[in-house]
């Protein structure tokens, strides 16, 4: 009975091969709307001030950062819970494929939500006179949240590595 079970859950780890698939899904969507707001700013380019193509720019960069999450977490969640990413030689392969266990992983996505977070704040504070001061307060209090968090796992993440 005992082995079934185990046979069972280690089976089970197979239901997440849908949730990364749905991630990659999610990641032709995220590309649907860069190349969309890519688009929409060359009729305005000449008229558009500096700050408004900073800001476009900005949004770019932050749908760039959030696909390059997306691809850290289907990747490295596959090869750590479920299955090994076998390639051929021919193929490239991404250099950190295979290297980031699930405490590393930790520390790329607290790191990049860090990042993404930065990216909203300076646009916040592109459109500081359009952005009631409450709701600024508001968007420093979430970033800081974000970076202590970050820091906190690192910190945590430390520790434990020196126990083992």
């Amino acid at each position: 009975m005992e082995k079934f079970i185990e046979s069972v859950f280690y089976a089970s780890r197979w239901l997440l091969a849908p949730i990364y698939m749905g991630l990659s899904l999610a990641l032709i969507l995220l590309a649907i709307k860069f190349f969309q707001e890519l688009i929409h700013v060359f009729p305005i380019i000449l008229g558009a001030t500096e700050s408004d193509l900073v800001l476009v720019v900005l949004s770019l960069i932050d749908l760039a950062l959030v696909g390059g999450l997306l691809v850290m977490v289907m990747f490295s969640g596959y090869e750590n819970f479920i299955s090994r990413i076998d390639l051929d030689e021919k193929t490239d392969k991404l250099a950190w494929l295979g290297k980031l266990d699930s405490g590393s992983l930790k520390q790329k996505v607290a790191a990049s939500i860090v990042a993404i977070s930065s990216i909203h704040l300076l646009k916040v504070f592109m459109n500081l006179q359009d952005t009631d001061n409450e709701k600024v307060m508001w968007y420093v209090i979430m970033h800081l949240t974000f970076v202590l968090s970050g820091i906190g796992m690192a910190f945590i993440d430390k520790l434990n590595s020196k126990r083992s």
